[in-house]
C-alpha cells in the first residue's frame, strides 16, 4: 500500500473519530468525547478542530499541562487562533506565567486590535506582572522573615499533598501563608487529609494557613460587614452565586474566597474581592453587572 493511501485511510479515520466524539460532547459524554478526540489526534496530528476541542476538555477537568500543550500546538502556525490564544492566556496567568499571558493576548491584540476581551485582560496581567516583580524584589530585599522562603520540599509531606501543592504553584511556607482552606479544598483532588497534613506542619512552627491574607486586612472592613446585607430581602441574600450568570474564572476566584451567597459577596469591597489571587477588573467587572441586575452592588466603605 503506498504512502498516499495509508493517508488517506488514516484522514478518514480520524474524521470518523472527531464525528464520534462531538456527538459525545453533545450528549453530555465527555469523558468518552476526550477518548475520541485522542483517537482522532493519533490518526491525524494536524487536525485542529479535535485538538482544540480536547484542549477545551482537559482545561475543564483542570488538566491544566495538557490543556496548555494543546493551545500551544495550535498557536504555532497560521492563522492566528484568537479562541486558543485566549484560553491559552488565560491558563498562563492562573498559573502566575505573566509573560507568557502577555505573550498570548499580544498576539491577539497584533492581529484585532479592538478585542474588548483581550484588552480588558491585557490590563489584568499588566497588573499582576507588576505586583509579582514587586515581591520578587522585596524577597531579594531581605525584607521577609527567613522561614516563610523555606520551600515545602524541606518538610515531609505526602507524595499526593506535595504533588497538589506544585500543581498550584506553592512552593514556600509564605505562599501556605497567604492561601485559605478555602483555596486548597477547593482544587482538584485535594482532599482533607493532605488539608490536615499542611495545617500541622504549619502549626508546629506557629502558623496558619491564610494568616498574611488575615493580617493585611484592616479590622473596620471585617466590623462593617454584617450592615451591608442587614436591608436586603431574604430571598436575595440566601440566594447562591452559582444562581448568576457568571464565567468560570469568575466562579473559581469566589470559591477561591469562600463566597457562596448573594448576601456574602455584597457584604465585600472591590478591593477585597481585587485583593484575591488571580481576581482582576475583568471579572469585578462581571460580578458588579449581576449584581446590578438584582438592583444590588458591593459594599462601599464609610467616608
Amino acid at each position: 500500500m503506498n504512502e498516499m493511501n495509508v493517508s488517506s485511510i488514516n484522514d478518514r479515520a480520524a474524521e470518523e473519530f472527531f464525528r464520534r466524539a462531538q456527538d459525545s460532547e453533545t450528549n453530555g459524554l465527555h469523558e468518552k468525547a476526550v477518548e475520541f478526540y485522542e483517537r482522532t489526534l493519533n490518526e491525524n496530528p494536524d487536525h485542529e478542530a479535535a485538538c482544540f476541542r480536547l484542549a477545551v476538555l482537559y482545561d475543564r477537568r483542570a488538566e491544566d499541562a495538557k490543556a496548555i500543550e494543546l493551545y500551544e500546538r495550535i498557536c504555532t502556525s497560521a492563522p492566528v487562533h484568537i479562541n486558543a490564544l485566549m484560553n491559552l492566556s488565560i491558563l498562563y496567568e492562573d498559573n502566575n506565567h505573566y509573560d507568557e499571558a502577555h505573550r498570548c493576548l499580544l498576539a491577539i491584540l497584533n492581529s484585532n486590535p479592538n478585542h474588548e476581551r483581550a484588552r480588558l485582560f491585557m490590563k489584568d496581567v499588566e497588573s499582576a506582572r507588576s505586583l509579582f516583580f514587586d515581591e520578587d524584589m522585596d524577597r531579594r530585599g531581605d525584607r521577609r522573615v527567613a522561614v516563610l522562603e523555606v520551600p515545602i520540599t524541606d518538610f515531609e509531606l505526602s507524595v499526593r499533598s506535595r504533588n497538589c501543592l506544585k500543581k498550584m504553584n506553592l512552593h514556600t511556607i509564605g505562599d501556605l501563608l497567604r492561601t485559605s482552606e478555602a483555596e486548597l479544598l477547593s482544587y482538584k483532588n485535594f482532599g482533607e487529609t493532605s488539608l490536615n497534613e499542611i495545617k500541622a506542619l504549619l502549626g508546629q512552627k506557629g502558623l496558619r494557613l491564610g494568616q498574611a491574607v488575615d493580617e493585611a486586612k484592616p479590622s473596620p472592613i471585617r466590623r462593617a460587614a454584617p450592615s451591608a446585607t442587614s436591608n436586603l430581602a431574604p430571598e436575595l441574600v440566601g440566594k447562591t452565586v452559582a444562581d448568576l450568570e457568571l464565567s468560570v474564572r469568575s466562579r473559581k476566584a469566589l470559591q477561591r474566597l469562600n463566597i457562596n451567597l448573594v448576601g456574602e459577596l455584597v457584604s465585600r469591597t472591590e478591593a477585597e474581592l481585587l485583593g484575591c489571587k488571580n481576581f482582576g477588573q475583568t471579572s469585578l467587572n462581571e460580578i458588579k453587572q449581576q449584581l446590578t441586575t438584582l438592583g444590588l452592588g458591593l459594599r462601599k466603605l464609610e467616608e
